[in-house]
């Protein structure tokens, strides 16, 4: 975890990030308070500095939060633990986290910070809770529908890190093309091994990384090398480096990285065993428990090549036999005379055991010893029995017994083990030692499988709810331009509530085109809140290089992108809920230019409503001057008949309609303005008493007599829509209520047999495939016919994006050299249901595509009958019998392999 120092600027607020672990440290400037604290939120920081000039805010007083600028941010960090400091805030924060850590003066600290000049700014505290960047109850999480639920950790963090901080326009656009690039993909694509950057610098650093931690930096680099070699999946590779050095702040040149990976995985992969039985083979002896050995060895035994620990390796052999000697001499003729003793009642006992506590092989027995003396087989190895003892010179129990023999034998063979740990241990830090000098290489490419897997997994679940990626477009540099290809214009067509499934049909959809500000009226209920809801988070997707809920979009790369929805009282603060509005919307148009994007819902609803009428007016006027898109919706209807000064401004609103004697919404949004509220239809609706309705009604026909007349009420019933311009338009934005939202190291013999098999059952299945495709589609030649082309997914491997909602017959190549044959939708949640069975996490799967839900289950059954006939084994042979086709024996002598 950082420490975070906050200091106070011309620009505005500098928040300073190092990490001691990584020796770095990296600096931001120019945040809004808002910004600040949305970034505390979510940062989990070791300290927290602030600097003395937080004290002056804005009001110029030195009670810092007593008025105006600061309070939110002295309301975040006076819950929190920090410390002040003085002086320049990257310098003398260094200096503390030099004391803080003990570290000597001369410790350099290099600067990660990625400049950002041309990058959005970061994510106002209210805008990433009202869209569910930040979780917040209550409001539909944003990071929960970019990924699929079984992706987590650090996919999830950079992901969410990433929305809360928008990338520039050219790191936008590369991942907006390096997600088109994965939908594409057609190859089985690595399981992205996931390692914390921070925790590899440190167990390196401090020589700790075992033989576990050095695996899973081998799989990260072998990983990165199979990118390479793919001649997909490489394009992806490179595509990935602008990202990854955004995120760590490390520039890496491609070549570089590649051979720098291919050296340290060559190294690891000299030094570090990998589930070689010669590596980890253990000592043995019928007459020592196994669990002995296995306590011994299995702490060092497979963490290194045998190659390397020979000497140790022999030495640990050669001890082992001699307590195994020593064992069988001295105890067992012991076990042998109390075999041999009969005895109804009460007769010897005694056994050779393990004492797990001592790391001990001793003989426990009772009554063994002979009441008379008389030469026979055992008394001498009796006689040579003494008390067991631990290692504090204590006697165990009564019933232990070893010899100076054994004992002498245990010394040895503890000896040789401490030396081969010792050894395994000294070439182990060895390596930790040579690898820390590619530690840069090394954060880069975990940094670089992070994304990738949170890429993947964004497009996965993009595909399966059916989203797009919108065409990102450029501001137009002149103020005035119209352009021509939409760059000062967002246009969203078939938009969805992202929380809502639009692919099952849950949510219909609306579009919006938007060129400069909207005044959005509409009734409670109508969908003016989930509307800018929805608009916020495409648009921040938009801009960060994401898939989206619609089905096209032109989205401009906004600098700012800023929702203000419902505000609460601060009693901590003093401050009542308008007051809060109040200081949000200074916030807001402080940070709004003509590049913006600007949502407000329900302005100034917290004070007196022809006063805050006229605010509300003049916040449009600024709005519309400075030119930003954006929407403000008001309930307050006098805003139309106040003179605005607005040149841009257009009127929309979220119709209504008249059913069945009803007035109700339709979320549809139209050209005009409503002014109709249906706030008694929502009070009733919620359980508000007839009587209280009722009395509302007469208070509010008597109070405002003159501007609803009963010829106006009549009108109302008629029309769908009242003060406004119907269209025909059929989008709706939202529902009605009730709608709830194993290994890719290919150089081992094992990999080339499996290989060579794996080839055999795909041979297999394409004459058999291919023949019957033949015949269903009632062709004379396969040249008109798509080959079954089939896709391997390798141990540690999954199925590409592109296998979503297509219908797929996969084989599956199980440890013991049988096959199950299945059909599935969802080929990865197939693949990852079959590896979570026990002894099946290394199985390997062959896969093709096909038209249809149908034809695959006929190939399916068919390859179920007929794979037997091949000389292959199958597990789920009765699932043949369960279809009426498929069953037939065809002829396949002559068919071609594809």
């Amino acid at each position: 975890m950082p420490v975070v120092g906050i200091s106070h600027s011309a620009r505005g607020y500098l928040i300073v990030s190092v990490l001691e672990t990584m020796k770095t440290y990296s600096s931001e400037d120019g945040l809004t308070e808002e910004a600040l604290v949305a970034k505390l939120r979510t940062c989990r920081y070791h300290h927290l500095f602030l600097n003395t000039s937080l004290r002056h805010n804005s009001s110029g007083t030195c009670r810092w939060g007593e008025y105006g600028e600061g309070g939110l941010l002295w309301g975040e960090c006076n819950a929190r633990h920090f410390e002040w400091f003085e002086g320049d805030p990257v310098t003398e924060l260094l200096i503390k986290v030099r004391e803080l850590y003990g570290l000597d003066d001369g410790v350099v600290f290099r600067n990660v910070t990625v400049l950002s000049e041309n990058r959005p700014c970061p994510l106002h505290l209210g805008t990433a809770t009202q869209i569910g960047v930040i979780p917040t109850e209550g409001i539909p999480c944003l990071l929960k529908v970019l990924l699929p639920s079984s992706c987590a950790g650090l996919p999830v963090l950079y992901i969410r890190d990433l929305l809360l901080n928008p990338p520039a326009y050219e790191i936008a656009s590369t991942i907006q093309a390096t997600c088109k690039l994965m939908s594409n993909v057609t190859c089985s694509i690595p399981e992205f091994t996931c390692v914390s950057s921070a925790k590899l610098v440190k167990l390196l650093e401090l020589r700790e990384a075992n033989h576990i931690e050095f695996c899973r930096i081998k799989n990260v680099l072998d990983e990165i090398l199979h990118m390479y070699r793919s001649s997909e999946l490489c394009e992806i590779l490179k595509s990935l480096m602008d990202p990854t050095w955004v995120a760590t702040g490390l520039k890496v040149d491609f070549e570089t990285l590649v051979n720098e990976c291919e050296w340290a995985y060559g190294r690891i992969h000299e030094m570090i065993s990998v589930d070689d039985e010669i590596d980890r083979k253990l000592s043995s002896c019928s007459v020592i428990p196994s669990e002995f050995f296995e306590d011994m060895e299995c702490l060092w035994k497979g963490r290194v090549k045998r190659v390397h620990i020979e000497e140790e390796f022999a030495e640990v052999g050669r001890a082992a036999q001699a307590l195994s000697l020593a064992v069988t001499e001295d105890f067992l003729p012991i076990i042998s005379r109390i075999k041999a003793t009969t005895a109804p009642l009460g007769g010897p006992k005694g056994e050779i055991l393990y004492a797990r506590e001592h790391e001990a092989v001793w003989f426990k027995g009772k009554r063994f010893a002979p009441s008379i003396w008389a030469g026979t087989p055992g008394e001498e190895q009796i006689k040579q029995l003494k008390p067991a003892i631990d290692s504090k010179g204590r006697k165990v129990g009564e019933e232990w017994f070893t010899t100076i023999k054994v004992e002498d034998a245990l010394m040895r063979y503890h000896d040789a083990s401490d030396r081969a740990k010792a050894k395994v241990l000294e070439l182990l830090r060895g390596l930790s030692a040579e690898l820390q000098s590619k530690i840069n290489i090394l954060v880069f490419a975990a940094m670089l499988l992070v994304i990738a897997k949170a890429l993947f997994a964004h497009v996965s679940e993009g595909r399966r709810r059916k989203w797009v990626f919108p065409t990102l477009c450029r501001f137009n540099k002149l103020k005035d331009a119209k352009s021509l290809d939409g760059a000062n214009r967002m246009k969203l067509i078939g938009l969805s509530p992202y929380w809502l499934e639009a692919a099952e049909g849950s949510a219909v959809q609306n579009t919006v085109d938007m060129q400069s500000l909207v005044l959005l009226t509409g009734p409670n209920g109508g969908g003016k809140s989930s509307l800018l809801r929805s608009i916020c988070a495409s648009a921040l997707l938009g801009i960060c290089g994401f898939m989206m809920p619609a089905e096209s979009a032109v989205i401009p790369h906004f600098d700012s992108i800023m929702l203000h929805m419902k505000s609460y009282d601060s009693p901590a603060d003093g401050k009542s809920s308008f007051q809060m509005e109040m200081s949000e919307i200074r916030s807001l148009i402080t940070g709004a230019s003509s590049r913006s994007l600007v949502l407000v819902d329900e302005i100034c609803r917290g004070t007196e409503t022809a006063k805050g009428t006229c605010i509300a007016g003049s916040i449009v006027e600024t709005l519309d001057k400075i030119g930003c898109l954006g929407i403000v919706s008001t309930h307050l209807h006098g805003i139309f008949d106040l003179p605005l000064d607005t040149k841009n401004a257009e009127y929309k609103a979220m119709a209504t309609e008249y059913v069945d004697g009803q007035t109700k919404p339709t979320w549809r949004l139209i050209d005009g303005i409503c002014r109709e509220s249906l706030a008694f239809e929502t009070a009733k609706r919620e359980g508000i008493p007839e009587t209280i309705i009722q009395r509302a009604e007469d208070l509010y026909f008597s109070a405002y007599a003159e501007e609803v007349s009963p010829e106006r009420v009549e009108e109302r019933k008629k029309v769908s829509y009242s003060g406004g311009i119907l269209n025909s338009s059929h989008e709706a934005h939202i529902p009605p209520r009730g709608t709830t939202a194993g290994a890719l190291d290919h150089n081992t013999n094992s990999g080339k047999v499996e290989v060579i098999e794996r080839k055999d059952v795909e041979s297999a299945i394409t004459i058999i495939c291919q023949r019957k495709l033949i015949e269903l589609y009632k062709q004379k030649s396969t040249s008109e016919l798509l080959a079954v082309q089939c896709v391997t997914i390798g141990a540690r491997e999954q199925p590409p994006p592109s296998t979503i909602g297509a219908s797929c017959v996969y084989v599956m190549l199980r440890p013991d050299k049988r096959l199950y044959v299945g059909v599935t939708d969802d080929l990865e949640g197939r693949v990852r249901a079959h590896r979570s069975k026990e002894g099946m996490h290394n199985a390997s799967f062959l896969y093709f595509i096909v038209q249809g839900k149908s034809i695959a289950c006929q190939l399916e059954t068919l390859l179920i009958n007929q794979l037997p006939n091949k000389g292959f084994k199958l597990t789920n042979v009765a699932d043949g019998k369960h279809r009426n086709f498929g069953t037939t024996n065809l002829s396949l002598e002559s068919m071609p392999v594809h």
